[in-house]
């Protein structure tokens, strides 16, 4: 269904929620669109009759305030907390720190009553009070960990663990200290300036490592156990997808009842719950596990360490990647063993009824039961269907791009589902009402593609709507999509020709270019190789943070900025510092993704074509992110130049195209150039 505009009649919930957009708009300065009036209709109807609803709200839209009215009017008819969740921050403290305190102050005078409004995140988001306190024990940070588990979260004494507090770490804890005796939250994201990762761990416990509100001593003022008191009676909370998969999946108490969502950024709903339930074994985990049971618990740990050191053996030399029947025999003795160790370690350092609250040994548990659930799932992998694969650290990270894997570096043993759609369908769907939305949902005119991953699709599935809304922007008239299609296939990092097309392009624009690469190295090769042949700024992802190279860039029309997949998305800059956006190349997993194969080749034995349904689907959504960068305002204009020539010559390449914005197309180096010099005069 595409935007239709304002239908004529409608609900009584319709027409009130439409009454308040107007009001809403109005009250804020702006000027009402039809695309915003039907998704808010649309938005009410699903609410009011329970029917799930996709809804594809191009960039421009005002999508927020077209879903978060409906959802307090339902919210304040039920008398039940409605729900929206997003995957990025950036998105969450956008509508809690600035769409919503806006729309509520021009529209409660209509309401029966004020809005409550919750923020809820994890709880290694809140600063631990206990921990600050010394309720759990100092320990010497634990050096070549692999992962969270095995490092250090405790509280450490400076002199002893981190130099001094003149070492950065120690003026971090320090800061920290101080912070968390005035702040009313307790909520990381409000420090500013930031700490580093390491930093908040000496201050916070994962919900693992929680000793939970009964035995708690400071369970009366802890900031998390505040946040979900305040989230049970408020109107409306704003959460993540973490937390949603949590919930669907753990079936955990984490957000209070609900019986509506709104799922914002859905496109990256089904990657980032796959990311929140899967889960990543090591040997150094073990003895980290290990060393805190012997230490806090004073419980034997030979078998623990016999096991770590069979598994150890069994892991030696193995290859990187899939491993298509799961661990072998040798190996599935060793977890099994391993399993067996840790059941009988929790069972010795289990603690009497009067004990009192221990952080120690909590956090020595902690890391026993989460191995013992990663065994578990290792064992039954093949009967749940999970895919379980070999990784070293650094061999692949989706934000920086892939390096060559260290053989030398230990072996982690990954587990994650097949799919989460069935999960999804039972724990979300299920007794909810669900509404999706994101600038780029379907392919084409086809929601199936994204409903699919989510457990929309196939017997037994819900029933849905989906819905287009279109766009405020005349892309035909403002963008232009340029496939350099006379170029060679991509092959590893950026070839000379494509470097040269790149320095042509860059030239005729006069600068003003956001060039999205498919690794981190390409980037960095590509900076340094024109860097010297360019007059323009070139900044790099990796010179600063982020977001002072974004502000660089936006502030600076004619400076470039090269960078990974976190620049494809999020990047809001409208005008003419961004008049070119430059793909490298279609953004395809990689051919040896373990999950990506995995899901694959499942598609392909039940009979499907595993690249059109899985590795086409995941470029097609990337790729009209990246192109989404270009466009952003009604007066913007400018180029989308994808250098890579299949786009323009494979059979698939339609059907990625169909993804992007409906620019005006062009295979003519000379169409792009001289469009791009008019730009350049233009912005001059």
């Amino acid at each position: 269904m595409t935007d239709t505009g304002r239908s004529a009649t409608g609900t009584p919930g319709e027409e009130f929620a439409i009454e308040l957009l107007d009001r809403a708009v109005s009250g804020m300065g702006g000027q009402s669109r039809s695309g915003q009036h039907e998704m808010t209709r649309q938005v009410a109807r699903a609410l009011e009759t329970g029917n799930h609803l996709l809804v594809q709200a191009g960039t421009g839209t005002g999508k927020s305030l077209a879903y978060l009215i409906p959802l307090i009017a339902h919210a304040i008819e039920s008398n039940k907390p409605a729900l929206v969740s997003t995957a990025t921050l950036a998105l969450q403290t956008q509508i809690v720190g600035r769409d919503l305190p806006r729309l509520l102050k021009a529209i409660t005078p209509a309401l029966e009553r004020p809005v409550k409004v919750a923020l809820v995140k994890g709880r290694s988001n809140y600063a631990c009070l206990h921990k600050l306190e010394g309720g759990f024990p100092s320990e010497e940070p634990a050096e070549g960990q692999l992962f969270s588990l095995a490092e250090d979260t405790s509280v450490p004494h400076f002199a002893a663990s981190m130099g001094g507090p003149s070492s950065q770490l120690g003026r971090e804890v320090v800061r920290l200290r101080e912070w968390a005796e005035k702040t009313t939250t307790g909520d990381r994201d409000e420090l500013l300036p930031g700490v580093t990762d390491k930093a908040w761990r000496q201050v916070s416990v994962t919900s693992m490592e929680c000793l939970g509100a009964q035995k708690c001593p400071m369970a009366a003022e802890c900031f998390s156990e505040l946040a979900r008191q305040d989230a049970a009676e408020a109107d409306l909370v704003v959460t993540n997808h973490a937390m949603l998969a949590v919930s669907a999946f753990e079936g955990l108490a984490v957000l209070p009842e609900y019986d509506v969502v709104v799922v914002d950024e859905a496109h990256e709903l089904q990657d980032r719950v796959t990311g929140a339930v899967s889960g990543q074994l090591s040997v150094a985990m073990i003895h980290a596990a290990a060393s805190g049971a012997r230490k806090h618990t004073a419980i034997t740990v030979d078998a623990l360490n016999a096991a770590a050191g069979n598994l150890e053996l069994a892991l030696d030399g193995v290859p990187n990647g899939l491993l298509p029947n799961g661990l072998n025999d040798e190996q599935l003795d060793c977890v099994d063993q391993l399993r067996e160790a840790c059941r009988a370690a929790l069972s010795d350092s289990k603690a009497d009824g009067s004990a009192a609250a221990d952080g120690g040994r909590q956090l020595a548990r902690s890391r026993l039961m989460l191995i013992l659930e990663l065994c578990e799932r290792l064992l039954t992998a093949r009967d749940n269907r999970e895919v379980v694969w070999f990784s070293r650290a650094s061999s692949f990270d989706p934000g920086q791009g892939y390096s060559p894997p260290d053989e030398t570096a230990p072996v982690l043993v990954n587990i994650a589902p097949l799919s989460v759609a069935g999960r999804l369908r039972e724990g979300l769907f299920a007794g909810h009402t669900v509404v999706l939305t994101s600038a780029t949902l379907a392919i084409g005119s086809a929601f199936e593609p994204a409903a699919g991953g989510l457990g929309l699709v196939g017997e037994g599935a819900p029933t849905w709507t989906g819905i287009d809304v279109g766009s405020p922007f005349d892309y035909p008239r403002q963008g232009i999509l340029y496939v350099a299609g006379h170029l060679p296939k991509p092959g590893r990092g950026v070839s000379p020709e494509s470097l040269a097309e790149l320095e042509t392009l860059i030239t005729a624009s006069g600068g003003g270019a956001l060039c999205l690469f498919s690794s981190r190295r390409a980037a960095e090769e590509a900076a340094e190789a024109l860097r010297p042949k360019l007059e323009q700024t070139v900044l790099c992802q990796g010179d600063s943070t982020m977001t002072a190279l974004v502000k660089q860039f936006a502030d600076e029309p004619d400076t470039c900025l090269f960078g990974t997949m976190s620049l494809w998305q999020g990047v809001d800059v409208p005008g003419g510092s961004c008049r070119l956006v430059v793909i490298d190349r279609i953004p395809f997993p990689r051919p040896d993704d373990p999950l990506m194969t995995a899901r694959s080749r499942a598609v392909a034995q039940a009979g499907g074509n595993g690249f059109m349904s899985v590795s086409a689907t995941h470029a097609a959504i990337r790729l009209a992110q990246g192109a989404g960068r270009l466009i952003r305002s009604t007066g913007d204009k400018g180029v989308v130049a994808v250098l890579d020539s299949r786009l323009a010559t494979e059979r698939y390449a339609g059907f990625l195209r169909g993804a992007l914005p409906p620019f005006w197309a062009t295979t003519d180096p000379k169409t792009a150039v001289a469009a791009l010099e008019r730009l350049a005069r233009e912005n001059a």
